[in-house]
């Protein structure tokens, strides 16, 4: 803990001189620099702290000559000279990931884990960059004290920007990228994303994923771009592209079928993790073609899903894992479970479970708290004959490409990477952002002239959603089920509708009410309903209405409020997916503008399509179904259909 102290201090103190993007590399100092804090001295003390804390202090002449930790070597010698000292346990180490909050520096010097993870939440000190890149640097120094000083690889879920650490750029999610259906933007959202990413010193999202949602019931619904999925691999591909164009390390997810699971069948009776039933023909010509998408781009690890294909759990799914995945298809990256998935393998002990799993094609076990006892039964498995050497030797190998790929060896803790950026939402980030934003707008209904704002009016702006970043952005910010402003606080950086409106009126003589007093003075009311945000598991819902259980509270009372003014409405929903009874309020509004989770520039989006200095172009990406009995029925009555949606 003191070093870490010690380190920081020296970070905060650089930063006062300008040169913090620099000194975040390394907290050693060269002993000359005392007093002179030129770009060129940081710059050569900072390379001195390299080669110092992750060779010079722990390389021998040995490692010097080894070909594995030549960077001038083929990547297949390297792989070959590396797999030829490790021992089985070594070996199976490679294969085990653990979280963060469950390993400490010693235990990846005693055991040498081949990855950590941050769960959705799991946050270093105080969720600063600079905590973000001195916890990294410290679990590689400790991966480079053992003797073949093999770098981990650490995953993150950065699913809709970099939305763990607090003032990162926060995208629009999923749902509503498939409503712009901007396969451009989606390029530059993977690359900035991944750009962001790099400066916490991680190498390795958990992103893009490629669910066909079919039951707006499941919490995840925002998570999927689309029904379609011609749109689903246009934009997985764009992303995937657009991360690996810096190096970024990319994961398809969730292999397969986890968007069209029975209701019922999933946990709690509901959705989520449940059975998705489906002939060969629909794999074929729905669910796989994303995957293949991601394939083109080489991605390089892929994510099976918690969720069942025609009764079988997927983590255990050989056929569809080993034989087409890895064979018809391919795929030469690396498996990695999802979070403790391979427990939900029924009617097995922990230990068979390890050996179905693998043996069905699953390379890296994600086991963030039974780590150990994973890596003992690994380990037990293979001396019992259970798993083969050669199926252990398969997905090492696998794993070590992935590592040589992105470039771990030469730079653990992405210190030296050109491809960070410099700032977390930097002009270019947030004008990237904004623009997805606005292009994710789906005009419902625009009657009387509603839209777009008058030049000159009066708008009475009311509901929780108007002023609060948190519920314009959703679930995974910050935390894994997201959460709200409260108390005076942000939940994270951004710009709120209140304050997007305010920064235009001037612009276009408006003047902004937030007092509902003042109803009779409004020329027209803006009415922003939202729901609560959540994720998996606990978004499930078999209630989607406007005041249902994942409504927010508040938005009975702005309803009647708005109703009651007797003035034009124009309400913006923000949601995760498409709200059912909306028939049954539309009418009392003059327009209608579904917003889904906009991010971090929401405010801005919106204000720039409702004052028309953009238009709206979003299409609705998924069938928008009147009642909830409606959901699946073979020719059910839609609100709106797939491709709907109005511009001025």
């Amino acid at each position: 803990m003191t070093h870490r102290n010690n380190c920081l201090t020296k970070l905060k103190n650089y930063a006062l001189v300008g040169i913090a993007s620099i000194a975040i590399f390394g907290c050693e100092t060269s002993s000359n620099n005392s007093g002179d804090n030129t770009a060129a001295t940081v710059t050569t003390a900072i390379n001195a702290s390299y080669d110092s804390q992750f060779r010079g202090n722990y390389w021998t002449k040995e490692d010097s000559q080894a070909v594995y930790l030549n960077e001038e070597a083929s990547i297949d010698d390297r792989i070959k000279d590396l797999m030829s000292r490790m021992s089985l346990e070594e070996k199976c180490a490679q294969m085990i990931q653990g979280e963060r909050k469950h390993v400490s520096d010693d235990d990846i010097e005693q055991y040498g884990l081949g990855s950590l993870l941050s769960g959705g939440g799991s946050l270093p000190g105080d969720n600063e960059i600079e905590d973000w890149q001195m916890m990294i640097t410290d679990y590689q120094s400790a991966a480079y004290k053992r003797k073949l000083k093999i770098p981990l690889i650490y995953g993150i879920d950065a699913v809709h920007g970099h939305s763990n650490v607090r003032g990162a750029t926060i995208y629009p999610h999923n749902i509503g990228l498939g409503a712009a259906n901007n396969d451009s933007l989606m390029f530059l959202m993977g690359k900035l994303t991944s750009q962001e990413v790099f400066m916490t010193g991680i190498n390795w999202n958990f992103s893009p994923c490629l669910a066909l949602a079919r039951d707006p019931r499941w919490g995840r619904t925002y998570e999927s771009f689309s029904t379609d999925h011609n749109i689903i691999s246009k934009l997985g591909r764009a992303y995937t592209k657009g991360a690996m164009s810096v190096n970024m390390v990319a994961c398809a997810k969730h292999y397969i079928g986890d968007g069209g699971t029975t209701y019922g069948t999933g946990l709690g009776e509901k959705v989520d993790r449940g059975n998705t039933e489906i002939t060969n023909e629909e794999l074929t010509n729905e669910l796989l073609p994303p995957y293949r998408a991601q394939l083109d781009q080489k991605v390089q690890t892929v994510m099976p899903s918690y969720s069942l294909i025609n009764g079988v759990k997927m983590h255990a799914h050989d056929s569809l894992m080993n034989k087409v995945l890895k064979g018809e298809m391919g795929f030469e990256g690396f498996l990695i479970s999802d979070w403790q998935a391979i427990h939900e393998i029924p009617n097995q002990t922990f230990e068979q479970q390890i050996a179905t799993s693998v043996n069905a094609g699953v390379d890296m076990l994600m086991e963030p708290e039974k780590w150990k006892e994973a890596l003992e039964l690994l380990v037990k498995n293979v001396n019992d004959g259970n798993i083969s050497l050669e199926r252990i030797d398969n997905a090492v190998t696998r794993i070590l490409r992935v590592k040589f790929e992105s470039g771990l060896f030469e730079d653990p803790a992405q210190r030296v990477n050109q491809n960070k950026a410099t700032q977390l939402r930097s002009n270019e980030a947030k004008s990237v952002a904004t623009a997805l934003g606005e292009q994710s707008m789906v005009l419902l209904k625009n009657d009387n002239g509603a839209l777009p704002l008058k030049e000159g009016s009066k708008v009475l702006l009311i509901g929780e959603g108007s002023n609060n970043i948190g519920l314009q952005c959703g679930g995974w910010t910050i935390e894994w089920q997201g959460g709200v402003d409260k108390d005076g606080k942000r939940h994270t950086e951004g710009v709120t509708i209140l304050e997007g409106l305010n920064a235009a009126a001037g612009e276009n003589k408006m003047e902004i009410i937030t007092d509902e007093t003042r109803a009779n003075e409004a020329d027209v009311v803006l009415l922003v309903l939202s729901e609560r945000p959540y994720a998996e598991m606990q978004g499930d819902s078999d209630d989607l209405s406007l005041t249902g259980t994942h409504a927010h509270e508040g938005n009975k009372d702005a309803i009647a409020a708005a109703q009651k003014s007797g003035k034009p409405v124009v309400c913006v929903m923000l949601a995760g997916r498409h709200l059912v009874d909306l028939d049954r309020h539309i009418g009392n509004w003059d327009a209608a503008v579904m917003a889904y989770l906009p991010g971090s520039e929401g405010g801005s989006a919106i204000t720039n399509v409702l004052t028309g200095k953009k238009n709206f172009v979003g299409k609705v990406p998924m069938p928008w179904y009147d009642k909830i009995e409606d959901i699946k029925k073979p020719s059910a009555k839609l609100l709106y259909e797939v491709g709907y949606g109005l511009t001025y």
